[in-house]
């Protein structure tokens, strides 16, 4: 048997399950392998494969969704990982992000107060997750400034290309929603019943569980979020706004 713990969370309504089984189908369809989905730490979703393909399998599985660097003694300096934010608000000095360290113990990794204020501009951080609409599970690239493997201390900044998107979104004029907990379809649907599909220009997979909505000009986020939120129960949203 082979286990690949992917880079995708499942959580909220849990219909990523469903989704992910569909992608399972059309990438290992052809193959002689038995899949079997499961959640562990944090979310987080193992791949277990069994069969004469297993282990091509398992290396198409980490090709398609990419594996968790599982233990602290994997993760380098310098080097970017994907991940989500995690337990945002709950300090003031920094945002965590859980890029999937389980050994020695859990462990997440920290966007320092002093790195978010030098790009973003001098405002606390719960303030800043408020006007960015930053949620749980927003999935997040950084990238490793500094390791202590004895404190078990990870840094991160930003990489290039995240920073470089985050910045897009705060200046193109356009108020966004994101959605995370429940998959895009079941967002698509929403915006069907509520008739607000009209309203969005654009609908963004940022993960299994993840979608961005970028609205039109003059549609308010807020308004969509109290539209559709009785539609995507269990999904967690937060509003960009660019004024009324």
């Amino acid at each position: 048997m082979r286990e690949v713990v992917i880079l995708e969370k499942v959580y909220g309504d849990r219909s990523g399950f469903l989704k992910l089984e569909g992608k399972l189908k059309t990438l290992l369809g052809e193959l002689e392998v038995e899949w079997k989905l499961s959640a562990v730490k944090k979310n987080w979703v193992r791949v277990s494969l069994s069969g004469e393909d297993e282990e091509i399998s398992a290396n198409l599985v980490r090709e398609e969704f990419g594996e968790v660097p599982y233990r602290l003694s994997a993760v380098e300096e310098g080097k970017s990982y994907r991940g989500r934010f995690i337990d945002l608000g709950r300090v003031g000095y920094g945002v965590y992000v859980d890029i999937g360290i389980f050994s020695p113990r859990p462990k997440d990794a920290l966007l320092p107060l002093y790195y978010l204020k030098e790009t973003f501009g001098e405002m606390p951080v719960r303030r800043m997750i408020r006007a960015f609409g930053w949620v749980d599970n927003l999935p997040v690239e950084v990238t490793v400034t500094g390791l202590e493997f004895g404190a078990r201390e990870i840094e991160v900044n930003f990489s290039d290309a995240q920073l470089n998107r985050i910045k897009g979104w705060l200046s193109d004029g356009h108020d966004k929603v994101f959605i995370a907990g429940t998959t895009s379809e079941r967002v698509e649907d929403a915006l069907i019943k509520t008739g607000h599909g009209r309203d969005v220009k654009r609908v963004e997979e940022l993960g299994l569980m993840e979608t961005l909505l970028i609205l039109k000009r003059g549609t308010q986020a807020p308004g969509i979020i109290k539209e559709i939120g009785p539609h995507v129960r269990g999904a967690i949203m937060g509003a960009l706004k660019f004024g009324e």
